[in-house]
């Protein structure tokens, strides 16, 4: 079996450094632009997000967000370049996601990334999204080393750097955290806009009930098809008083509400995903916990990844919605950080794909 060449880890740049970030694997289409300093830091000089919002109820099709991609590229883009005070010919790379995501908003903007890239003579860049909400965790936050719990709509995943790799510890069976909480928001119709995540998040503060879910942990992954499953028929449970939360003959003190089921399927599910990551710090002694993706913008998440590291004598680091949220700056600054590395991606292999796993990634520039 062929072994990977090593090289020697990212040193400060000669010169600053500039990259164009798309981002388009999901519902949010975004445009960053962020610059290496020669002094090692990094600026982030624009950060442009365009969210296409379906009606409650209802998810989101790729086809219908590949659409909203086409439409918004030109103005989140131009959006992106004029806040940054740069222009196309200051770029060093255009940096695109290759993948996972859904392959209809991928296409879309991996081809606006090639086009870019032929208007204006710049070298592509193809990114892992896992890995650019990393390096932009580890970034902002300015966590060393840290097991990365990576919570978002499509994935699931608890992550150790190791070897110039990001080795998965632990991971989702079958569906991700953030696609449970979207699926049983619609069941009960809560809005999408901001996020049916986050509506679930509002809900669940006013749940005064701890209704009893599955709870399923399987070593270092988890399983939850079966809690939404369960979540889901509470809805149709006779107990259940989704109009009237409060009881008129005041006899009957065992209902619960859709708040109730929020904030109980929040618990469970945050519940375990706190043990599996307990168990990964555990394993490789390390102290702090650094949460990624959307759902690391939930504060209960936080909250109670907090206690188990303050437990644990270590420390939890996590970013806003500006950086947890899909973004296209998070691209580019782990583009950028691997195009200083020496790698490219040819026209020619500019593609993108819905499978795209975070220990695919040769991560060169660190030690």
């Amino acid at each position: 079996m062929p072994t990977r060449a090593r090289r020697s880890p990212l040193q400060k740049p000669e010169r600053p450094y500039l990259a164009l970030g798309l981002e388009g694997s999901a519902n949010k289409l975004g445009a960053g632009i962020i610059r290496h300093e020669i002094d090692g830091s990094s600026i982030v000089l624009s950060n442009v997000r365009h969210t296409y919002i379906t009606p409650p109820g209802e998810g989101f099709l790729p086809r219908d967000t590949a659409v909203h991609h086409r439409q918004w590229a030109l103005e989140v883009i131009q959006d992106a370049i004029t806040n940054s005070g740069v222009s196309m010919h200051d770029l060093d790379c255009i940096c695109y996601t290759k993948g996972p995501g859904m392959g209809a908003p991928l296409q879309s903007v991996a081809l606006v990334a090639r086009t870019l890239s032929l208007l204006f003579g710049k070298p592509l860049v193809g990114v892992n999204h896992c890995v650019g909400h990393i390096e932009m965790g580890r970034e902002v936050t300015g966590a060393q080393n840290p097991i990365v719990l990576y919570v978002s709509g499509g994935n699931t995943q608890v992550i150790a750097y190791s070897r110039q790799c990001y080795r998965i510890f632990g991971e989702t069976l079958d569906i991700a955290v953030g696609n449970c909480l979207d699926r049983f928001a619609r069941v009960i119709n809560l809005s999408n806009d901001p996020s049916p995540g986050y509506n679930i998040e509002q809900e669940a503060k006013k749940g005064k009930r701890l209704v009893p879910l599955p709870y399923t942990t399987k070593g270092m992954d988890v399983s939850l098809s079966g809690i939404l499953t369960a979540t889901e028929t509470l809805t149709y449970d006779k107990r259940f008083r989704a109009n009237d939360p409060v009881p008129q003959d005041g006899a009957d003190d065992d209902y619960f509400t859709p708040a109730d089921l929020c904030f109980s399927l929040q618990e469970t599910v945050f519940a375990m995903l706190v043990e599996i990551t307990e168990r990964a710090m555990a394993h490789i002694g390390s102290k702090e916990v650094l949460i990624v993706g959307g759902v690391g913008c939930n504060l209960r998440l936080q909250e109670m990844m907090g206690i188990m590291a303050e437990e644990r004598g270590g420390k939890v680091f996590a970013t806003d919605d500006r950086f947890c949220i899909d973004n296209g700056i998070m691209i580019a600054q782990a583009g950028l950080l691997s195009y200083r590395m020496g790698f490219q991606t040819p026209i020619a292999k500019s593609t993108c794909t819905q499978r795209f796993r975070t220990d695919e990634v040769h991560v060169a520039w660190r030690a």
